[in-house]
């Protein structure tokens, strides 16, 4: 026999030569070869995508194809396990593939032939894999699970020849199952991530304390693989879900892949989504706009916001493979990300690829000038600017609070004044005031005291005092404020006599 060729890929039928070889066609499967994964203990939910799998299969005749997909760590292989185990009745085998790789897809079939006909498996790889192949192609009451497959093109062959039984594929990849049924598994309902989370926790620690459950639940954006991880950790260290909450915002980059102990270091949500950037490694774009996405709100992201970032092609095509794997989704004029996907790409990590800290600090300083450059010619005062500064207010928000401020930016201290003095003008006066205090400790660490920017920033926030209706921090830092300027500046300086008006 030549080398071995991939059932996923360009397949053609391979000729077993010899004696001894058995008739597929006539062996039938024994009751209890089945191999699958045993049935989720802590499986929560899922209703009605399990109801979605029931409908898919009731057919009968020509395979049945049904294609589950979602985000890395939505649960996937979780649902399609249930899914199997309630169904092993109704089916005469079973066979589960974790089929990430053509290799894999190869050996598992061969393997299924061994399984129906033990005297194949002296045979080389190639002879088994085309076996498992005849004997599905020439029997219907069975189910094969390929789990874990990249995207469509990688049961191809497999497709192509076998026309009976039922196939379940769980795959990343949301687009291009065309001639397939398809059931979309989005993030849990907010109460049974939480009574997902429990169940993990008391399994282990049965008297744990969990207040403070529904926030954490939040702050993963309810993903049952990081719950997963957060509730063995929690039961096995006996800590609460508000010092889980703590370790996550102090320490990022190591919760994002602690696991208790026995756990799967391969099953975390960092690596979970390195393993789908390296799928869209030949795409560097992809994972340089998700590093700039990962600064904004996770829900309405304007597409024209990465705008320039490339030509235009490049960025649709980046944007159209994220989406294909569920990293992202997109609609007509807006971009959505989940909240712990944008969690992790803003995390550094130097020993992983997709993260590097030269890298991330790229992608946050380019969507500071991106918002900054968004408000260009438009003025807080003006009621036809109005719209764009709430387009823009929550990305702003949201790269202001990920954003420690020890190193913050003159971008991000323009992004600052801008929204302080917006939201300023608009009532908002205590985040007026925060914002400007930040801008104000920003600048003075940038360029000294004295330098203009950081009189004039001085002079924001003691208007910002006056706004509050508190004189008693007004007056002096706008006496302050016009002491310096007339040393540094002059008193004729356009800015001196503005101070002066101001304390006036």
């Amino acid at each position: 026999m030549s080398g071995k060729t991939a059932i996923g890929a360009a397949y053609g039928p391979v000729i077993v030569e010899g004696s001894g070889v058995p008739s597929m066609e006539s062996t039938p499967a024994v009751r209890g070869m089945d191999r699958r994964p045993p049935d989720p203990l802590m499986f929560v939910g899922r209703s009605p995508e399990l109801k979605q799998l029931e409908a898919a299969v009731a057919g009968c005749g020509r395979a049945v194809v049904v294609a589950v997909h979602g985000l890395g760590g939505v649960g996937k292989s979780t649902l399609t396990a249930r899914f199997a185990a309630s169904q092993a009745d109704r089916f005469s085998l079973v066979w589960w593939i974790v089929a990430d790789s053509a290799t894999a897809i190869d050996t598992g079939l061969a393997d299924l032939a061994v399984a129906v006909a033990p005297e194949t498996g002296v045979m080389p790889l190639e002879q088994c894999t085309e076996l498992g192949v005849r004997w599905l192609a020439t029997h219907t009451d069975w189910l094969l699970i390929l789990d874990n497959l990249a995207g469509p093109a990688d049961a191809a062959g497999l497709l192509d020849r076998v026309h009976t039984g039922t196939i379940v594929i769980t795959s990343r990849q949301g687009g291009g199952w065309r001639g397939m049924q398809t059931v979309a598994l989005d993030v849990l309902p907010a109460a049974q991530a939480v009574e997902l989370l429990i169940r993990i926790v008391r399994a282990e620690w049965p008297d744990a304390e969990l207040t403070g459950a529904d926030r954490l639940c939040a702050e993963l954006g309810w993903l049952p693989l990081a719950i997963e991880q957060a509730g063995a950790y929690l039961g096995q260290l006996r800590i609460t879900p508000a010092a889980y909450l703590d370790l996550l915002a102090r320490f990022p980059a190591r919760m994002f892949t602690a696991i208790a102990e026995g756990g799967d270091a391969q099953r975390t949500v960092a690596r979970v989504w390195h393993v789908t950037l390296d799928r869209l490694a030949d795409t560097p774009l992809a994972g340089q706009l998700l590093r700039q996405l990962a600064w904004y709100a996770p829900d309405g992201i304007p597409r024209e916001l990465l705008a320039g970032t490339a030509d235009e092609p490049d960025v649709l095509a980046a944007l159209g493979r994220l989406a294909a794997y569920n990293m992202i989704t997109l609609t007509g004029d807006t971009i959505g990300v989940h909240r712990l996907v944008q969690a992790v790409s803003r995390t550094p990590d130097p020993d992983d690829p997709h993260r590097q800290p030269d890298d991330v600090t790229t992608a946050r300083d380019t969507a500071a000038t991106t918002l900054t450059t968004a408000l260009t010619g438009q003025h807080h005062e003006s009621p036809a600017s109005w719209p764009l500064y709430q387009l823009v207010l929550p990305h702003a928000q949201a790269l202001i609070d990920h954003t420690p401020p020890g190193r913050d930016t003159p971008t991000t201290c323009q992004l600052l004044n801008h929204f302080g003095t917006y939201l300023g003008g608009q009532g908002n006066v205590t985040t007026a005031i925060t914002y400007f205090t930040r801008t104000n400790r920003c600048l003075e660490n940038l360029h000294g005291p004295d330098h203009p920017d950081t009189l004039t920033s001085r002079n924001n926030l003691a208007s910002a005092y006056e706004w509050a209706g508190d004189l008693g921090r007004a007056v002096p830092l706008y006496e302050a404020t016009l002491t310096d300027c007339e040393r540094v500046l002059g008193p004729d300086h356009p800015d001196t006599l503005t101070s002066r008006n101001n304390l006036a």
